[in-house]
C-alpha cells in the first residue's frame, strides 16, 4: 500500500492504518529502536508506541514522507527510553559511542548556539557530501549503527568507515566554523 493511502486510513480513523503501517514500516522502526536500545523487547515497545503516536498525531498532521515521520518518532521514543534505562548507569553502547564522537566535534564552544541554526548548517553540510559519505554519516549518527554493520552494508572495511567518519567530523567542524558557529 502506498504511503498516501496509509495516511488516508489514519484520516478516516481506520484501525487498518496501524496494521498497514506495521506491515510496511515495522522492520524499519524496529531497526532504529534496536540500534539505540539493544533490546528486542524495548525495541518492540518503542515500535508499538510509534504506531500509537502516529495514530494520535495523524490527523492533524499529514506527513510528506511517512517513513521519515515514523523514523523520527521511533528515534525520539527510543532515545527517551534509553535515557530512562540508563539514568542510574552509563553503558558503553553504540549510541554512547556515536554521541561521544559528535560531541567531541562541537563541544569546544563556550557560546550557546541556536538549535535551528545548527540544524540548518548540518542539513547544508549533509547536502554537500557525496552520497556514500552522507549514507555513512547518517548510518552512524542518525541510526547509531555499529561500525561493523556500516562496513558490511557498504562493502568497505571497518578501517575505511572509521577513517571516513573521522574525516567527516573534521569537515563538519570546519564547516561549522565557516558558518560562524564556534566549536
Amino acid at each position: 500500500m502506498e504511503d498516501q493511502q496509509i495516511i488516508e486510513l489514519y484520516f478516516q480513523r481506520s484501525e487498518s492504518a496501524i496494521s498497514e503501517t506495521k506491515s510496511k514500516y515495522g522492520r524499519y522502526c524496529h531497526y532504529i529502536a534496536y540500534n539505540i536500545l539493544k533490546s528486542n523487547s524495548d525495541a518492540e515497545e518503542c515500535e508499538n508506541d510509534t504506531y500509537l503516536k502516529a495514530w494520535h498525531t495523524i490527523p492533524p498532521k499529514r506527513p510528506e514522507r511517512l517513513s521519515v515521520y515514523l523514523g523520527k518518532i521511533t528515534r525520539n521514543l527510543s532515545l527517551d527510553r534509553y535515557e530512562k534505562n540508563t539514568a542510574l548507569k552509563r553503558g558503553g553502547s553504540e549510541l554512547t559511542a556515536s554521541l561521544d564522537e559528535l560531541e567531541n566535534t562541537v563541544s569546544g564552544s563556550t557560546e550557546p548556539f541556536d538549535s535551528f541554526v545548527l540544524r540548518d548548517c548540518l542539513n547544508r553540510f549533509l547536502i554537500s557530501l557525496s552520497k556514500e559519505k552522507r549514507k555513512i554519516f547518517i548510518q552512524r549518527y542518525w541510526y547509531f549503527s555499529p561500525i561493523k554493520d556500516i562496513a558490511n552494508e557498504n562493502n568497505i572495511s571497518q578501517s575505511k568507515v572509521k577513517m571516513t567518519l573521522l574525516r567527516l567530523r573534521n569537515e563538519l567542524r570546519e564547516f561549522l566554523e565557516k558558518e560562524g558557529i564556534n566549536v
